[in-house]
Formats: structure tokens, C-alpha cells, sequence
């Protein structure tokens, strides 16, 4: 089958990603000076590995890019790897690492709302501008934000007033929840209620939830649990590997069966529509921070055939995270005329860049960029990318969604 290839094309990369980073840069047309590095902290082992796979493929394919362009400021990018494991602690040494034995001139990545909640604060001991390309805690851009963080993708906040407006258009009333236990089901679950409650006073919220450990193995008390509140809608922030097998063991106890909305935050990662297959079933609503197929413009269109001939696949949210952060680099390395780690994080408050889901603002108050994120209902198989399409499909106004810098508690310094 076609998802059994891609997985196993994908099973390689966390052994073999830091090896190729390092070979960047050696096959270079003919820039001059020494290369830019740029330093990656994703999870590359364990159950939640892929994501960080996917992360690579866009870093690399960014990278390609720029230097068969002639690189940046003449110079060539390189990245070099470190896996977080999803571990605070682990990512905090990693970036360390990386700045102070590779003296790597920028940081990209974090996966886990968690690890992010830990690393932002210490960026400015690091000195390091850090772009976050997919950890979604509101607070890494909020009351932890700093001069030297940045987000290029969605966050929770950003994506359950999205989420929001999905679920007050289903109609339905009774509310629950199924999420990981730490910040970022948490946080899924009370910025949902907030905007759904704004939209629609009359919903209720259950008290009754649900919250499985991050790297639970069996759902099926949790699912069982929540059939049996009836409720009319269901929010599942649960992701990655663990989104994975929450939906194989819901398939088998019948849940999707059941009289009631699903909306799962971020179920439209294509590293899990991929694993998957047909087994996720039609009929629900995906949340995700980009779809491939959600964006009409020029940029997209190359980003997006690239990747497939490449990969035999289509772009994760993941994967366009990482792309266009290497981009939001070369544009602030050019605007500040130098790779200064200072400069490029003055230039970046408040550049605007073209990215493959549209123009990107880093919002001069808190540094979060102000984009939208997709919704869309699973339909049919796409043969030609191995993927549930999402018909009907919605992408969201990021300036629409994106609270005012005051109420993100954000005090910069």
C-alpha cells in the first residue's frame, strides 16, 4: 500500500537525520564563507518520531532550495539535529548543545507544548533567536514570551477559536473532551469553552473529561467512559502516534458510530492521515495548522510539488513549519545584512515573509505570527496522495483568530 511505503521511506530519517544535516552545505553551488548553522530540536524517537521526520524533510528541502539559490548573505545553510524525546530537561540540554559546543547561529523547532514552556524562558541565557514551528502552548508567546522567541504556526489559542466556530456550527450542545494530560489537552479544552461559550452561551461544558497520559497505549476506558456521558460533541486534542491508536481502538468500540460531533485539533497531520489510511473514518472534523491543498498560491504550488516528488507524499503541517521558518531566516538575515543572532532577532519582530500558507507577520508585540488554521470534515480516499481529503474544508483569517497582544499576557523583554 501507498501509506506502508511512506512509512517505511520515514522509518530511516531519526537514525540518518543528523548524518544528513551535516552533509549540507558540502554540495553547494559556489557561495563563499562559512556556513550558517542552524539548530533543530524536535523528537526523533518514540512514538511521536514522525513528527519530527517530517520537520526534516522540509528543513532539508528549504535549505536545498536556498542554497541551489546562491544561499544566504553568499553563505550556505547547514542545520544539525537534536531529538527532545518530548522531554523538558532533554531539550533544554540539547539546545544548549547546540549553541554553546556547535555555535549554531539560530534555533527551529519544539514539538511538545510542555518542552516549549520550559526551553522559552532560558532563551535569553542562550542568546538565540527560536523559532517554534509547531508547539502550540499560548504561553511560549504569551506570559513567557521574550525578544528571542518566536512562532511561526498556530497556536491553541489561535486554533480553538477556529475550533469554536466549527462546533457552534454543528449545533451541538453537550460538550466533553479527550486530551493528553499536560498543557496542551488542557489548554485545548479551556480555550475551546471560552470561544464556544462566547459564540453560543447555551452550550455546556461536561465536567466530566478525559485526560490520558502523553504515551498512553490503551484508550478504551477513556472512550468507553465518554460514550457513556452521551454527549453531543467530543473536542480530541490527543495527537501523533497516541492519535493513532486512539482511533484504531475507538474504531473497534464503535465510537465513531455514536450520535455525536467529533472534532480532533489537530487530526489533519498528514504524518497521521498517512498512518491511518481508511481506517480514519469519514464524516469528521480535522483541525490542522496547514493543509496542503488549503492554499492558492504560487509558493505553495512549489512547495507542495517538491515535496511529493520527493516523498511520494503530501506536506505535513509539520513539515511546512520547518520550511518556512529556514525562509523566515533568510528573510531577516538579509534584512539585517548579517547572521548576528542579535540583529536577526531584531529583524524578525515584525517581518512579514511570504510563506506556502500565505504572507506571515511575526507580531511585533508578542512575536507570534498571526495565521489561520484549516478545519475540514474527512471525505473520501485521495488516491493520488494516500489521504483522507477534507470536503467540506475551512481555513481560518489568522487575524480573525488571533487574540490582541494584551490579552496574551505578553510583557516583552
Amino acid at each position: 500500500m501507498r501509506t506502508a511505503r511512506v512509512a517505511s521511506r520515514l522509518a530511516p530519517l531519526a537514525v540518518a537525520g543528523i548524518a544528513l544535516a551535516a552533509a549540507f552545505g558540502s554540495t553547494t553551488q559556489a557561495q563563499e564563507g562559512d556556513p550558517i548553522k542552524l539548530g533543530a530540536i524536535y523528537i526523533t524517537s518514540g512514538a511521536a518520531s514522525v513528527y519530527g521526520q517530517y520537520a526534516q524533510q522540509g528543513l532539508r528541502l528549504a535549505i536545498e532550495e536556498i542554497n541551489e539559490s546562491g544561499g544566504v548573505l553568499g553563505r550556505p545553510l547547514t542545520y544539525e539535529i537534536e531529538d527532545s524525546q518530548g522531554k523538558a530537561d532533554t531539550a533544554i540540554q540539547a539546545a544548549r548543545k547546540l549553541v554553546f559546543q556547535n555555535e549554531v547561529d539560530a534555533l527551529v523547532g519544539l514539538d511538545s507544548s510542555g518542552v516549549a514552556t520550559a526551553l522559552v524562558p532560558i532563551m535569553p541565557e542562550l542568546q538565540r533567536p527560536l523559532i517554534i514551528t509547531h508547539a502550540a502552548t499560548p504561553a511560549a508567546t504569551g506570559e513567557l514570551c521574550n525578544r528571542y522567541t518566536f512562532r511561526v504556526s498556530a497556536n491553541v489559542n489561535q486554533n480553538m477559536k477556529a475550533a469554536a466556530h466549527i462546533a457552534a456550527d454543528t449545533g451541538a450542545k453537550r460538550w466533553t473532551t479527550i486530551g493528553p494530560d499536560y498543557a496542551f489537552g488542557h489548554e485545548s479544552w479551556e480555550f475551546f469553552g471560552k470561544y464556544l461559550k462566547e459564540l453560543d452561551p447555551d452550550v455546556e461544558l461536561m465536567s466530566k473529561t478525559a485526560f490520558p497520559r502523553f504515551g498512553n497505549e490503551d484508550f478504551t476506558p477513556y472512550i468507553n467512559n465518554v460514550m457513556a456521558l452521551k454527549p453531543d460533541g467530543v473536542l480530541i486534542s490527543v495527537w501523533g502516534g497516541d492519535l493513532v491508536n486512539f482511533v484504531r481502538q475507538a474504531n473497534n468500540l464503535g465510537f465513531f458510530e455514536q450520535d455525536m460531533e467529533i472534532l480532533m485539533t489537530v487530526g489533519a497531520a498528514t504524518e497521521v492521515l498517512a498512518a491511518l489510511g481508511d481506517d480514519m473514518p469519514e464524516g469528521v472534523w480535522l483541525g490542522t495548522r496547514y493543509w496542503f491543498d488549503a492554499h492558492d498560491n504560487p509558493i505553495n504550488e512549489k512547495f507542495v510539488k517538491a515535496y511529493m516528488e520527493r516523498h511520494d507524499a503530501p506536506p505535513s503541517y509539520n513539515a511546512e513549519g520547518a520550511y518556512a521558518a529556514v525562509y523566515a531566516y533568510k528573510a531577516a538575515m538579509e534584512k539585517a545584512e548579517s547572521t548576528d543572532p542579535e540583529e536577526v532577532a531584531k529583524a524578525l519582530s515584525g517581518l512579514s515573509f511570504e510563506a506556502p500558507n500565505g504572507t506571515i507577520t511575526f507580531r511585533e508585540g508578542d512575536h507570534q505570527a498571526t495565521v489561520g488554521p484549516t478545519w475540514g470534515k474527512t471525505a473520501a480516499m485521495d488516491e493520488a496522495t494516500g489521504v483522507r481529503s477534507l470536503d467540506p474544508m475551512r481555513s481560518f483569517d489568522g487575524k480573525e483568530v488571533t487574540p490582541s497582544v494584551e490579552e496574551t499576557g505578553c510583557k516583552m523583554k
